[in-house]
């Protein structure tokens, strides 16, 4: 069976011998390589978070050109990840689906419709040979306002749209999946303050052990009652707390590994 793209990998449309398309997961790659994006899904709302490399000292990180999180309608936030222009369609895509339902059917989008309408539109790039696929994955947080629930989706480069209690998508993404299964969120799912805090542990954990990071700029938005169940951004207060009980936790996680490897010697 053929294991490599060679001749299957010229469209998206090509399934090699062994069912794979690797342009997908090419696209999948890119996606990998890029900034890491968490969401986590809580009692009492959903927050995403996203870290952005600076890539340039000169990039003000701060403005709008380079942000990761958008408000695609009043009661649902996306993070979005991989080749940035890519990205930016699909966000651009999730506001059109979000207005044309309001104008449809009067009303707000539930979050799992807009999941669904965003995969179908990504799985549609893999269909063709004229096409390639989106080389971005979009993380969806919104709130449901007929069952008035919060829900966490993401859309991968093939376009299918899961559900999940807790995320994580980009550079560092098993180790960050790990860090939010020792959460067990399916079991006991947390509050959204905590769940800033968690976020902000576990981006500037995968930034520490990566070696020759560039430096990083930090976005986190959530939907909760703090925020009138609208999709916000933390406030700037909240989350230099939350920053500094992150940066004290990892400070004494380190010296407990170091005080084991001494007692182990």
């Amino acid at each position: 069976m053929a294991s490599s793209g060679s001749g299957y990998d010229l469209s998206a449309s090509t399934f090699s011998p062994d069912g794979r398309i690797f342009q997908v997961e090419y696209a999948t790659k890119a996606v990998e390589n890029a900034g890491t994006v968490l969401g986590i899904q809580c009692q009492d709302g959903v927050v995403l978070g996203c870290a952005k490399p600076v890539h340039h000292k000169m990039v003000v990180a701060t403005t709008g050109s380079y942000k990761r999180i958008h408000t695609c309608d009043t009661h649902i936030g996306v993070a979005s990840t991989g080749f940035l222009p890519d990205a930016r369609v699909l966000v651009q895509q999730t506001v059109e689906e979000a207005a044309d339902w309001q104008e449809m059917y009067g009303g707000k989008i539930p979050p799992h419709v807009l999941a669904q309408r965003l995969g179908s539109y990504v799985h549609y790039f893999t269909l063709h040979g004229a096409l390639r696929p989106f080389g971005a994955a979009a993380v969806i947080a919104g709130r449901d306002e007929d069952t008035q629930e919060c829900s966490l989706y993401m859309v991968e480069p093939n376009g299918a749209p899961y559900k999940y209690y807790g995320v994580a998508t980009g550079k560092g993404k098993q180790a960050a999946k790990t860090e939010l299964e020792k959460l067990n969120l399916n079991k006991e799912p947390i509050l959204v303050a905590d769940a800033v805090k968690q976020i902000l542990r576990i981006l500037h954990l995968l930034h520490h052990e990566q070696k020759d990071a560039k430096p990083i700029e930090v976005e986190v938005s959530w939907i909760c009652q703090a925020s009138g169940w609208k999709h916000m951004a933390v406030p700037k207060d909240t989350l230099k707390a939350a920053e500094d009980w992150a940066k004290e936790q990892l400070e004494e996680e380190e010296e407990e590994e170091e005080d084991e490897m001494e007692e182990g010697d």
